[in-house]
C-alpha cells in the first residue's frame, strides 16, 4: 500500500495522521508509512508537523533496533590506545628538547604524550567507527596523515620561535590545538554516512556526551587506582613507575575508546542515533538543568563588574578563567539544544529558547569585556603566541554568541532549533579554522635570529633565551639602563624616557655583569639626540 497520499493529503491534520500510522503499525507497514513520510517530507521541508514525524520514526526505528556494542572492536583498539600512551608518557625517552643553538644547553620543555595524546586517540577512535561500522578504513588512514603531519610541522618548526618562553607557550596551546583537530578528523570519520547541518549538530552533542562518559570513567578509574597504590603503601610497597604510567596514561587512553563505543552507534549515520533514553537523556536533562543556574550566576557576577572593574586588566588568572567560561558557555548551549524538537514539548522549548538567549547574551557581555581586558595587557606589554590564540578564540566565541542572538531573533520560536544549528554551524567552522591559523602561523610570526646574537657574552645569551622582548640590562655598579636589540645595547637616557617608551621596570635585568655589558656593541641610543652613551 502507498501511504503517500494519504500523508500529503493530512499533512495539516495532525489526529487523522495518527491514525493512519496505527492502522499502519496493525498491519505491519510502519516502513512503507516512514518512506511515504520521508518523500512527503522532502516535498514540503517547511512542513513542521512532517518534521516531528521525521524524528519521531526515527526514534521508533531506534528503540526497534536495539544497539550491540561492538566490544569486538573497542576493547582490541582501545588496549591498543592505552598502550600507545602508556609508552609515550615516559618522560626519559618521549620529552620534547631543545638545545639552545647559543650555548649547546639541552632544556626539557615539554611532554610529549600531551601534545600526541588527542591525535593518537583520535585514529584509534577513527579506525573503531570505521571497522565497527563496517566501513573501508580509508578515512580513518587519512585522519592519520593528517594529524601526523600537524604533530611533525609543531615538532619541526617549535625550535624556530624564541626566546623559551614562546616555545613553552606555543606547545602547550598546540595540545588544545591538535585536539581539536583531532575531532574534528574522528567527525569526518563519523559524518561519512550523512554530512548535513543536522548530522554535524547531531555529532557535536554526541561528542560532547563522550566526553561526560569518559569524565566519569576516570573519575572511577582514579578512585580505582587511588585505593589499589593505598593498598600498596600501607604494605610498604612503592609501584614501579611504568606501573603508575600504565594505570595513569594507560587507563586514560582505553577509556577515550570505550567512551565512544558506549555513546555512539559506529553503524547509524550521526542523526539517527540515540538521545532520548539512557545516558543520553540524562547528559542533556542535566546541562538543561545547568541552563537557568548558570544564567543566575552571571547576572550577579555582571552586578560585581563595577565593582571590580580593574581586575581582569592587571591580574592574569581572572583572565584565564573568562577566557575558560566561554568555552564552557559553548558546550552547555550545545548540550541543553535538543537535536530532535519532538523531544520537549512547546512550553518546555519555548522555556528552553528563552534560557538560551539569556546566556549568550550575558556571556556575550563577559566574552567583550574579556576582551578588552587581553587586548589592554597585550597594548601595555607585549604580544606573545599565548595572546595571540587566546585573542583569536575569545573573538571565535563572541562571534558565535552573537551569530546565535542574531539567529534567535530572526528565527521566532517555530524555527529556534533551525536557527541554533546554522549558529554552531558557522561556530565549527570558525573554531577549526582557527586551530589551523593557530598551529600554522607562530612559528613564523615568533622567529628568532640566535645567529645575530652568537657572538655576544655568555650571561646576554642566556637572558635573551630565557626572556621575551624588551630585554632591558643593567649592571650592579652601574645606574645607567640598555636595552638590547639586534645585538646592541641601545642607553636610555633617563627614567622617564624609560617610562615614556612603554618599558616597566620589572622588564629590567641587574644580574649581567658590567663587564659583560660592556663588551656588547652600542647602538643609537634612546632619544636618538641623547648623546654618547656612557660606559656601564
Amino acid at each position: 500500500m502507498s501511504y503517500l497520499p494519504t500523508i500529503q493529503h493530512l499533512a495539516e491534520n495532525p489526529e487523522a495522521l495518527e491514525q493512519t500510522y496505527q492502522q499502519a503499525v496493525k498491519s505491519g507497514e510502519q516502513a512503507a508509512f516512514a518512506e511515504a513520510v520521508e518523500a512527503a517530507r522532502a516535498d514540503a521541508p517547511a512542513n513542521l508537523l512532517l518534521a516531528a514525524w521525521h524524528y519521531r520514526l526515527i526514534g521508533a526505528a531506534a528503540a526497534v533496533k536495539k544497539r550491540v556494542i561492538a566490544w569486538g572492536w573497542a576493547l582490541p583498539l582501545g588496549l591498543l590506545n592505552g598502550l600507545l600512551l602508556w609508552l609515550l608518557s615516559d618522560d626519559q625517552r618521549f620529552t620534547i628538547r631543545f638545545t639552545n643553538p647559543l650555548n649547546g644547553q639541552v632544556y626539557s620543555l615539554f611532554p610529549a604524550v600531551l601534545l600526541l595524546a588527542a591525535p593518537v586517540s583520535a585514529v584509534l577512535i577513527a579506525l573503531f567507527l570505521a571497522l565497527a561500522g563496517k566501513r573501508r578504513p580509508g578515512r580513518a588512514v587519512a585522519v592519520g596523515l593528517g594529524l601526523a603531519a600537524g604533530a611533525a610541522y609543531v615538532l619541526l618548526l617549535f625550535p624556530r620561535m624564541w626566546p623559551r618562553l614562546f616555545q613553552e607557550q606555543y606547545l602547550g596551546l598546540m595540545a588544545l590545538h591538535l585536539g581539536l583537530l583531532a575531532w574534528a578528523g574522528v567527525g569526518a570519520v563519523a559524518l561519512a554516512r550523512g554530512d548535513d547541518r543536522e548530522g554535524r549538530f547531531a555529532f557535536l552533542v554526541k561528542s560532547l556526551e563522550a566526553f561526560v562518559v569518559g569524565g566519569l570513567l576516570a573519575i572511577a578509574g582514579g578512585l580505582f587506582t587511588a585505593i589499589t597504590f593505598g593498598l600498596f603503601n600501607a604494605l610498604g610497597i612503592q609501584p614501579p613507575d611504568w606501573a603508575v604510567r600504565l594505570f595513569a596514561a594507560g587507563g586514560g587512553g582505553l577509556i577515550a575508546v570505550v567512551a565512544v563505543a558506549l555513546v555512539y552507534d559506529p553503524a547509524a549515520a550521526a542523526r539517527e542515533q540515540s538521545f532520548d533514553e539512557g545516558l543520553s537523556r540524562l547528559v542533556a536533562l542535566l546541562l538543561r538543568l545547568l541552563l537557568p543556574l548558570a544564567v543566575a550566576v552571571l547576572v550577579v557576577y555582571l552586578g560585581f563588574i563595577p565593582f571590580n572593574w580593574r581586575e581582569p586588566f592587571e591580574n592574569r588568572d581572572v583572565l584565564m578563567v573568562f577566557s575558560g567560561l566561554l568555552f564552557a558557555v559553548v558546550a552547555l548551549l550545545i548540550g541543553a539544544t535538543p537535536v530532535h524538537g519532538a523531544e520537549l514539548s512547546e512550553r518546555a522549548q519555548t522555556w528552553l529558547r528563552r534560557g538560551v538567549i539569556a546566556l549568550a547574551g550575558l556571556t556575550l557581555l563577559v566574552g567583550l569585556y574579556a576582551l578588552a581586558a587581553i587586548l589592554y595587557r597585550t597594548a601595555n606589554g607585549r604580544l606573545t603566541p599565548n595572546r595571540l590564540l587566546f585573542i583569536g578564540w575569545n573573538v571565535v566565541n563572541i562571534i558565535l554568541l552573537a551569530v546565535v542572538l542574531i539567529g534567535q531573533a530572526r528565527a521566532g520560536r517555530t524555527r529556534w532549533l533551525e536557527a541554533m544549528r546554522q549558529a554552531f554551524a558557522v561556530g565549527i567552522a570558525l573554531y577549526l579554522a582557527w586551530a589551523a591559523i593557530g598551529l600554522l602561523a607562530p612559528p613564523w610570526l615568533f622567529r628568532g635570529a640566535p645567529a645575530d646574537v652568537a657572538g655576544l657574552p655568555e650571561s646576554v645569551q642566556y637572558v635573551l633565551y630565557e626572556r621575551a622582548d624588551p630585554i632591558l640590562l643593567k649592571c650592579d655598579r652601574s645606574p645607567h639602563i640598555y636595552l638590547l636589540e639586534g645585538g646592541q645595547k641601545r642607553w636610555i637616557r633617563d627614567i622617564p624616557t624609560l617610562t615614556a617608551a612603554g618599558y616597566r621596570w620589572s622588564d629590567v635585568v641587574t644580574w649581567v655583569s658590567c663587564e659583560d655589558l660592556r663588551s656588547v656593541p652600542d647602538g643609537i641610543p634612546i632619544p636618538p639626540d641623547a648623546g654618547p652613551p656612557p660606559m656601564p
